[in-house]
């Protein structure tokens, strides 16, 4: 009941910054949420002198994000987009690898946490690009977008818990399954198909398709999120929301398949042309 009543919540929130926010609030909503994560996947990833590696990351992401988006954002063309780009380019790996020689942590751990931040840059700055440039050239496709994320995880879960019985990474996450797995890629193939009717009169192929890699990615990041719990020894990256835990819960299908999605978009020439 607490899962449900959250998503009767978020839905309605989703929808007015989708539809309803100009492009620069769109990536403050964004960045600030995502931010949220930052904290839950430090706290997963990183023991000895937490605070370093947090200060790095909740910094870090924000400005890459900000460099990648400038020209949405209404940075002219040829301005200061390259330039940023390339001086957090240079910066993080100054900063990352910094931390994790000051940190006093064993050498290990120290080595093994700037792995986890040199991952986690990427994993939550790229998708932060990814739906704000959704959003600022059709938010339409970013509402498709955030409909087979949620349908696929939806129909996995509940699939999965009556109906799973082969395991499929029993130990990572032992209660997904392959039933369920299945049941997510085609409730997302269903909603690819119902919305390319509705949109178009016809099941676009090139459209189907990238649905399909999109509900495998965001499976893939669910189980990639559920790996870090694991390690940590620990259910819910968070309490944020009852019913899905944390923040970073929510988001880690997302966090996969978004990236997948806005690049796809982009080579099928589906995607409108942007700054």
């Amino acid at each position: 009941m607490k899962r449900l009543l959250t998503a009767l919540v978020a839905a309605p929130l989703a929808l007015v910054a989708v539809f309803g926010l100009p492009v620069a609030g769109f990536f403050l909503a964004i960045v600030l949420l995502i931010e949220v994560a930052v904290l839950e996947y430090v706290r997963l990833g990183w023991r000895p002198a937490a605070w370093a590696p947090l200060a790095a990351l909740a910094v870090a992401v924000p400005l890459v994000a900000l460099a990648a988006c400038s020209g949405v954002l209404g940075w002219p063309a040829g301005g200061p987009r390259l330039e940023a780009m390339l001086g957090v380019a240079a910066i993080v790996p100054l900063a990352f690898g910094s931390l994790a020689l000051f940190s006093r942590a064993p050498l290990a751990e120290a080595v093994g946490g700037a792995g986890r931040l040199a991952f986690g840059l990427p994993y939550l700055a790229l998708p932060i690009v990814s739906l704000t440039q959704l959003q600022s050239r059709d938010p339409w496709l970013l509402l498709l977008l955030l409909i087979i994320v949620w349908a696929g995880d939806s129909a996995a879960f509940y699939i999965g818990t009556r109906w799973g019985r082969h395991k499929m990474a029993p130990v990572v996450s032992p209660k997904k399954s392959w039933e369920g797995a299945l049941a997510g890629l085609l409730a997302s193939l269903l909603v690819a198909a119902g919305w390319s009717l509705w949109r178009s009169g016809s099941v676009d192929t090139a459209l189907m398709a990238l649905a399909g890699v999109t509900a495998l990615a965001g499976q893939l990041g669910d189980l990639v999120e559920s790996m870090f719990k694991r390690v940590a020894g620990v259910k819910d990256s968070g309490n944020l929301l009852p019913g899905h835990g944390g923040v970073l819960d929510r988001l880690d299908a997302l966090l996969f398949a978004a990236p997948v999605w806005h690049l796809g978009l982009h080579f099928s020439r589906l995607l409108p042309p942007g700054p």
